[in-house]
């Protein structure tokens, strides 16, 4: 398939060969020597390239479909807000236009978008570069490491109270609780004889997760990282840490940015959270009334983590990965940790 032929749907990155990626770096005049390694990540495809002149880039290609031009330009102009700040992000690189004797005669034309042009555009694919960053997981059981990634995470929120997201999703009960709901119960993968429990159950945890946040009537939306993991943080002894990978960031409470940092035992969470938050209050204020919106967060996550593989399952990558999902007793233990999610709410946590 031409690498500007449309996307196909059960395989949108079929297109996307050694020589593919190759040309799409000579597009920005990048020379590639070969090297090629595909990074970890399922929504897109990102590949480490190594260069002529011995250096390396990472490529990130979009899914098809997913984000809008509008939305992927609003992620590369807050990253580059937050370099601007020195807030710890990989941020892509401005790309410049190649002289046209040195392009392939390929139709359609390539486009560069974004002001200055941060993504590029050919046909159906779109892509942006970024340097390489090495580093490491942090290790999170460390308080000292936990009280720097509190500073960048503060640092962080400062820019993100700048100005609003104008295109970017808002996280929150109708996108992560209310739509991944409604994508389970109209997907096959749900079998028709746990069908019933299950939706049974969001809606009691939904229901309590919609009071969480009716508690909070003056809660403060912010810009957001959105998908702050351990996997989304690089740690290097000279550095401390770095953000990756702003594609999910969205208009979300601060906490949303904080809580996937946490072990899941209540002990063990607080003195985490209390270590995060004596580095992030360095720098940003933190409402502690937030703290109760951890849980139904987690909730949200759960529900919208079905979603997303029901969404992505005819992608070939998908089962490759995730075997189990596709199987009654993956549905069955899912139910059980909801049911677990709403006596942690009852009780108050």
């Amino acid at each position: 398939m031409a690498a500007d032929a449309s996307p196909d749907p059960e395989a949108p990155y079929a297109a996307l060969t050694p020589h593919c990626i190759l040309d799409r770096l000579e597009d920005l005049g990048l020379f590639g020597d070969g090297r090629l390694l595909q990074l970890n990540s399922y929504e897109n495809r990102v590949v480490q390239a190594g260069l002529e002149d011995g250096g390396f880039v990472v490529l990130k290609f979009y899914r098809p479909g997913r984000w809008t031009e509008a939305q992927i330009l609003e992620e590369h102009a807050f990253a580059a807000e937050l370099a601007a700040a020195e807030v710890p992000v990989i941020a892509p690189l401005t790309l410049h236009p190649v002289d046209g004797a040195r392009r392939r005669d390929e139709a359609p034309p390539l486009e560069h978008l974004g002001t200055p042009p941060t993504l590029a555009r050919r046909g159906s694919l779109r892509w942006a570069v970024s340097p390489r960053a090495g580093g490491r997981a942090p290790e999170l059981d460390d308080p000292e490491v936990l009280l720097r990634i509190g500073h960048c995470l503060g640092r962080l929120h400062a820019v993100g109270r700048r100005q609003p997201f104008l295109h970017r999703p808002r996280l929150d009960l109708a996108r992560l609780g209310e739509q991944a709901r409604a994508t389970v119960l109209a997907s096959p993968h749900l079998p028709l004889d746990l069908a019933g429990r299950w939706r049974d159950t969001v809606d009691a945890l939904l229901d309590r997760v919609r009071e969480r946040f009716a508690a909070q009537p003056g809660l403060r939306w912010l810009r957001t990282h959105g998908d702050c993991h351990p996997g989304n943080l690089l740690w290097t002894e000279a550095g401390g840490p770095h953000f990756v990978d702003l594609d999910d960031c969205g208009t979300a409470p601060a906490v949303q940015d904080l809580w996937m940092l946490l072990p899941g035992d209540e002990a063990g969470s607080r003195q985490a959270l209390a270590a995060l938050l004596e580095g992030y209050e360095a720098f940003c204020d933190f409402d502690p009334a937030e703290r109760r919106l951890i849980e139904p967060l987690r909730s949200l996550r759960l529900i919208h983590h079905s979603a997303w593989l029901a969404q992505r399952w005819a992608d070939p990558a998908f089962p490759a990965a995730f075997p189990w999902f596709d199987s009654p007793s993956y549905w069955a233990q899912q139910t059980v940790q909801l049911q677990e999610q709403i006596e942690r709410l009852d009780e108050g946590r």
